[in-house]
């Protein structure tokens, strides 16, 4: 592996094909490297006080759970997909390189634009989900203020733009802005959360009110029906980021720095928020008569301007936060990886932004069961076997030792046949069809709620075995 001090004139030449290189996308030096675990913790904290987190548990309430059902599958969800998480974040800290960058290793230097294009797709999906839900806030939070902003028809559109167009700027600043951000406002936002927790169950009359609602599932079947596609559903919510850790990774100080930061962060912000959404929708039910698992339009229903203006200002930058960090970073350095002499870090971004609009997620964002068991699912089944095909290269086949150098070139040990691994792309095609199989043939409708589960392990294993089989063509390289 190439010394990480080296200059970057030098390190321009010894990476080789620029088809393959830009700044970006290089190495990330030993004396840039100082992400710490506190960064780490507060980008988990960051991502996760959002309002789709918010969601997962309103809409498991809204499905039938009762509060510690749903507080449990979003615990367990977050449990496994940390698994993979931390598996794929090691040779971004060892190595200091990309996602894009790293795929390269198992699907070739020019075949690792499928698994990059398929996860910058479901992340452009995903910034347009949160932009449009950052707009409605925006929106309400005008109408609290400007009641007469309630007659303007085209509101909703002027907010939506509003906040894309922050994200855009958020984005041109750099990943060193989106340290800045998450590091100061992840305490701020987890203490205006609970805040709202308090105000919300002391109007509904404590937590016993809000609490008591059983569940609606008679039976261990009925609930297991349930619960199954809905754990995917949860592993899917950071199957995305799972792929793309190693982005964040390549800053940090150690492996212990990020596995340390990361393990404190993700279950504990995930668990701790989505208990603040079950006992929050709760509580509507307890005041409104039905239970509201949209943030936002409960929000607008507060007659209190005040606390309705500092919630939805405390969601707005959740959700800018996790925007910018979870859907941004990931598909920048994705489509940068497609031309990287003309396409940079902050191009991708923009490329993202356009993207995110032209899905229209005003149409992917509809009822609980849409949202947990449509778009959450059915992602889960293209990106799970993609981490089955990377950690099963990374860990089985080259016990993780990567020649770097190689994977910035054509000619070297990940040329494979013609850039292409054929072999990785076959694994992929088998994961994905027994992941979704289940859409279009009832009897097989279970492999679909296992999604995730199902695309990994069967990619995985194909994987594996068919580059046993290719002998030392596909041996370990050496570094």
């Amino acid at each position: 592996m190439e010394d990480a001090t080296t200059p970057k004139d030098k390190r321009k030449k010894t990476m080789h094909d620029p088809s393959l290189y830009n700044d970006d996308l290089a190495p990330v030096p030993a004396g840039q490297r100082t992400w710490s675990t506190y960064n780490y913790a507060a980008l988990w904290v960051g991502m996760s006080v959002c309002i789709p987190t918010y969601m997962l548990a309103s809409g498991l309430i809204a499905g039938g759970m009762n509060w510690w059902q749903a507080v449990g599958t979003i615990l367990l969800g977050n449990l496994i997909v940390l698994v993979p998480m931390l598996l794929n974040a090691h040779a971004g800290t060892r190595y200091g390189i990309p996602f894009p960058v790293f795929v390269r290793a198992s699907f070739g230097v020019r075949g690792a634009n499928v698994p990059a294009v398929l996860r910058a797709l479901v992340a452009c999906g995903w910034f347009g989900i949160q932009t449009w839900i950052g707009g409605q806030a925006i929106d309400s939070m005008l109408k609290i203020l400007f009641p007469s902003w309630a007659g303007f028809d085209g509101g909703k559109w002027v907010c939506f733009a509003a906040f894309w167009a922050l994200n855009m700027y958020v984005i041109v600043r750099g990943i060193e802005t989106i340290k800045a951000l998450e590091g100061i406002a992840a305490p701020f936002m987890l203490a205006v959360g609970l805040l709202l927790l308090w105000w919300v169950t002391s109007k509904a009359g404590g937590f016993g009110p809000v609490l008591s609602a059983p569940s609606k599932f008679q039976t261990f079947s009925a609930f297991f029906v349930f619960f199954v596609p809905a754990l995917t559903g949860m592993v899917g919510f950071w199957a995305t980021v799972a792929l793309n850790i190693p982005d964040f990774t390549r800053y940090a100080k150690s492996q212990r720095s990020q596995m340390i930061g990361q393990a404190l962060g993700l279950p504990a912000a995930m668990t701790l928020y989505s208990f603040i959404g079950v006992a929050v929708t709760s509580a509507s039910a307890v005041l409104f008569g039905e239970p509201i698992w949209d943030p936002v339009q409960l929000l607008g229903k507060f007659n209190q301007p005040l606390v309705a203006f500092v919630a939805l200002i405390a969601l707005l930058i959740a959700t800018l936060n996790t925007n910018v960090a979870a859907n941004v970073v990931s598909p920048s350095n994705d489509f940068s990886n497609l031309k990287p002499s003309l396409i940079s870090f902050r191009t991708g971004g923009l490329i993202t932004g356009v993207l995110g609009v032209a899905i229209m997620p005003w149409k992917l964002m509809g009822d609980y069961s849409a949202y947990i068991f449509g778009w959450l699912v059915g992602y889960s089944g293209l990106l799970g076997p993609i981490a089955g095909v990377m950690i099963a290269d990374y860990f089985l086949v080259r016990r993780a030792e990567l020649n770097v150098e190689d994977l910035y070139r054509r000619g070297g040990i990940y040329e494979y046949q013609n850039g292409f691994n054929i072999r990785a792309l076959v694994a992929l095609a088998a994961g994905v069809v027994v992941a979704l199989i289940g859409l279009i043939m009832p009897s097989l409708e279970a492999l679909y709620r296992y999604a995730w589960f199902v695309g990994f392990f069967v990619a995985g294993a194909v994987y594996f075995c068919l580059m046993k089989q290719g002998g030392e063509t596909w041996s370990t390289p050496k570094r």
